[in-house]
Parts: structure tokens; sequence; C-alpha cells
């Protein structure tokens, strides 16, 4: 597909170092016609370049907090329609004519619109996982109906009072995560972030949580969002997913011995 004449649509996409993916993510977006922004917080690696010779326009800002930095690329964007895409998200071609088709007769009516983030795990080569752990995110907005929120650890706004999103089918490819290694990282990283700049729970609460809490994490992960479909591989990945959660409770926990002195040397 080449790259299609300009529509009122920017997108934005926060990176450090993505070289490794961030070319196809800015490349089919540009194909449709819409501008990219990337928010760039201090990648060492060439993410920057890659995204400008794949036609973005890159900006640099030192991390502020997951919702902030979303923030960052909307103030930054040309036009009032958004599309809010992470590194590792990729535009199928199904979502590229739909979204083309949206903007057909220009811009739509403001609103929201829910994409469905679809996973493509790290093997076996060309798995997609149609039928598992499917989410649907709201990604594409108006600016004048809703905002990113300005929060350090949030970065998905609420659907505003007597507002609902619409839902496109088409997938949104998810490159989540490269091998267990890099998707445990990630999941130890996001649960500290949450751990520290959510509202701490009450310490009873937590102790609670820590002692009976995985296996209804593990069993929202992997029965309710069928991730019981994709054999040993899925019920691995469902496992990591729910110490996510898990590990949240337990990092809270820390905070309150910690404020106790519990835990002081």
């Amino acid at each position: 597909m080449t790259e299609s004449a300009g529509i009122p649509l920017s997108c934005y996409i926060r990176t450090k170092n993505e070289a490794a993916r961030i070319g196809p993510v800015v490349t089919k977006v540009r194909e449709i016609g819409a501008e990219v922004i990337i928010v760039d917080s201090g990648s060492t690696d060439n993410t920057r370049e890659i995204a400008r010779e794949a036609g973005a326009v890159v900006i640099e800002k030192p991390w502020e907090g997951n919702g902030f930095q979303k923030r960052n690329g909307e103030d930054a964007a040309s036009n009032e329609w958004l599309l809010d895409l992470d590194a590792d998200e990729v535009l199928s071609p199904e979502l590229q004519d739909e979204i083309k088709n949206l903007f057909y007769n220009g811009a739509p009516e403001p609103g929201i619109y829910a994409l469905k983030l679809v996973t493509v795990p790290p093997v076996p080569k060309g798995a997609v996982w149609h039928h598992a752990s499917i989410m649907w995110r709201n990604k594409l907005y108006h600016k004048s109906v809703v905002r990113m929120p300005a929060h350090a650890a949030w970065d998905q706004f609420k659907i505003p009072d007597g507002v609902s999103a619409k839902k496109i089918n088409a997938a949104l490819l998810h490159y989540s995560f490269l091998d267990i290694e890099q998707q445990v990282g990630k999941m130890n990283r996001v649960s500290t972030v949450r751990a520290n700049e959510t509202r701490l729970k009450p310490k009873g609460q937590l102790a609670l949580r820590i002692l009976f809490g995985f296996p209804f994490y593990f069993f929202k992960k992997y029965i309710f969002q069928q991730m019981f479909r994709e054999g040993i591989y899925g019920f691995a990945c469902a496992v990591v997913i729910a110490s996510n959660r898990w590990l949240k409770d337990v990092k809270m926990y820390e905070i309150h011995l910690g404020k106790n002195g519990r835990n002081e040397i």
C-alpha cells in the first residue's frame, strides 16, 4: 500500500529505544495519510532516525509519566482527531481500510472509537491470537471530547458521561513482547509504577490479596480471556500477566511496611 493523501488525523507514539519495532508502526499509519508524532524520551539507539525516515515528526521530551507523556503528544498534534498508539502496535490492512473509510469524506463528527487489540506472540512465527486475550482500547478520539489523564501512571481516559465509544472490529496488531524474559521485565516495571503512583490500598486488604488474589487474577486471564486456547505457551503467558497484578499488591504492601518503619535498616 502506498502512502495516501492526507487525512485530518494525528497519531502520537511514545518511544524510548524502539529501533527494532518503530519502523512498521510509523509506516502503516503514514500509508493512510495520517500525521505521526513521535514523543521520544531519550533514546540511545536510532529510534528517532528510523521514525523520521518513515515519515514521522519527532519531538524530544524527558519522561514525565505515562499520561503526561501522551498529553505531550496531544499538544504537538496538528489535528483534533487523534490516534493513540504504542511503539509495539501496528495497523492491520483491514484496520487501515476502516480508518480511511471513516475519514473518506473528511473528519467525522467528534467522538470516540474503540480498537480491537490483538496479540501477536513471538512464537510460533506467524501466530496471531485472534481468539485469546482480546482487549478493547479507546484509541481513536477527538480532542474536544476527551483528553488523556494528566497522571504519572494512568494513560487511559475515562469516557465522559453521555458519550459512548463506537467499535472498529479490524485488528490492531499488538507485538507486546519479544519473549518471556522481556515480558517478565515489562510486568515488573509496570507493577512498580502503578504501586507508587496510584492510591494506596489499605494494608489488610492488600494482605488478603497477596494470600488469595493470584488464582483469581490468573483465572481472569486464562479462562475469561480464553488464553487456554493457546496451549502451554498461553498458560505461561497468563501466569506472567497475572503476576503483574499480584506484584502491584505486594509492592503496595511494602510501602505500608516502610511507612511503619518495619523494614528500615
